[in-house]
């Protein structure tokens, strides 16, 4: 196959696919949206309150969350819970010994408490570094909108 027919084959094939992760179940809703169901994550009776704040010193907003079916007065309940489904163990830090980049990506903390999968949950998120900057995009619908520090 010569280079030129390679990468227009492997450009047909871009957004072809869906995203599926294999850890939630999708279904069609009657406007035409798609709702997620995590396969494993939240359970009857998992809540969990989702601070965040500009600043360590910035006044924090705060959100309930619940999922299946999504509740709580999150802004974008249904978004931030299909982000949890998408991550395995959403609330897990980093190990201590991980090597990470030294990109700062702003001064925003998040705080996330509650009871997760059965499990409770006292998460600490922050854009300090590679490692929790990573972190913090994956669940970026469970922050909503980051405040302005200004």
């Amino acid at each position: 196959m010569t280079p030129g027919l390679a990468m227009i084959m492997s450009l047909a094939a871009c957004g072809s696919e869906q995203a599926s992760s294999g850890s939630g179940k999708t279904s069609p809703t009657a406007s035409g949206t798609t709702s997620v169901s995590p396969a494993t994550g939240a359970g009857d009776g998992d809540k969990i309150t989702v601070n965040v704040k500009a600043s360590a010193q910035a006044p924090a907003k705060t959100w309930t969350l619940s999922c299946g079916p999504a509740g709580g007065d999150h802004p974008k309940a249904g978004q931030a819970c299909a982000s949890l489904a998408k991550v395995k163990e959403p609330f897990k830090a980093p190990p201590k010994d991980q090597m990470c980049t030294k990109i700062y990506g702003g001064p925003e903390v998040a705080t996330v408490k509650g009871t997760w999968a059965g499990k409770p949950v006292d998460a600490k998120f922050t854009r300090t570094d590679g490692c929790e900057l990573s972190r913090w995009n994956k669940l970026s619908p469970l922050f909503g909108d980051v405040p302005k520090v200004r």
